[in-house]
């Protein structure tokens, strides 16, 4: 009993110091992760961070007694279920992330076991002899018998995802060499920072998150302006139309100051500012005779300095 009470508290001390030196941890599932993965995951990740397993039960018993002291722990408990184990780090989530889920390791199909993915036989030789025919026949995979060989004449799904490889599958996977399954760890939550989120949150760049935030901002504009209720991104706008109210009304009536003098002279004389305005053909004709008295004058300089050289040469 004193050894076992020494072990759960040796490992409530363990967790909760690795909670508090790290501000990310990586809730990462260990299914058909052998002990030698593990052995060179944890090599890949020295000095980045550091990997602990543990019983949920006792995990989750500790988490409740860390909660009092830091309730945002209480946030990791809903997370704790099936066969995972945590990742603590300080580093870049991504680089983290990506060096978790490189290592992977190729397995056979076993009977029984569910495919992750789509299991698939390729068209081309065996090598096998036409004796063993029948067996390919059986699993509905279409061969030919070439060169006194067995040929598989088209690609072939044989094990759909999600769904478990029978005993047939699993001797022709084998006996044709293919190790259709990748076996390492996964994610499935990440905590940062006292927050919880999905790992394929770490993709979503700084570009999709501005053009998401200005969204919801417009969003929150256009709700206030119809409402009439003032908030900080509607007060702009909100000044704005005023003011173009105000000069409406001071365009119809007497009322006037000095800003809106010239607008209103502008409404009551527009041949005279029209006038004043330079027209497009006029100011084309004044940028090309600028251009005509530019290659003159190149002209006039390049006939006096030809007339120097030949009076020097």
């Amino acid at each position: 009993m004193g050894g076992k009470s020494a072990n759960k508290a040796g490992y409530f001390d363990k967790l909760k110091g690795l909670l508090e030196d790290h501000k990310s941890v990586f809730i990462v599932t260990v299914d058909n992760v052998s002990s030698q993965q593990l052995h060179q995951i944890r090599h890949a990740l020295r000095g980045e961070a550091t990997i602990l397993m543990g019983k949920n039960t006792m995990v989750r018993r500790a988490l409740k007694t860390f909660v009092n002291d830091t309730p945002e722990y209480e946030r990791l408990l809903p997370h704790i279920k099936g066969n995972i184990g945590f990742v603590f780090t300080n580093g870049d989530l991504k680089t983290i992330r990506d060096k978790i889920l490189e290592n992977r390791v190729a397995a056979p199909a076993r009977a029984g076991a569910v495919a992750p993915a789509d299991v698939w036989v390729p068209a081309g030789n065996t090598g096998m002899e036409p004796g063993k025919t029948s067996f390919f026949q059986a699993l509905g995979v279409p061969t030919k018998i070439a060169r006194g060989t067995i040929d598989i004449t088209s690609d072939l799904r044989l094990v759909e995802a999600n769904t478990k490889v029978g005993p047939s599958e699993a001797t022709l996977l084998n006996m044709l060499n293919i190790s259709p399954f990748t076996y390492g760890m996964g994610i499935t939550q990440v905590y940062d920072q006292g927050q919880t989120f999905e790992p394929f949150v770490l993709d979503v760049g700084e570009e999709q998150l501005l053009k998401t935030f200005a969204n919801a901002v417009t969003t929150i504009a256009c709700v206030s302006l119809a409402i009439n209720f003032p908030t900080i991104p509607s007060v702009v706008h909100s000044f704005f139309n005023s003011y173009k109210n105000v000069l409406a009304v001071a365009v119809e009536t007497e009322y006037s100051w000095p800003e809106v003098d010239e607008l209103k002279d502008r409404i009551a004389n527009p041949e005279a500012y029209a006038a004043a305005a330079p027209s497009g053909a006029a100011a084309g004709g004044a940028q090309e005779e600028k251009k005509e008295e530019k290659k003159e004058e190149s002209e006039e300089e390049s006939d006096e300095e030809g007339g120097f050289g030949d009076l020097f040469g």
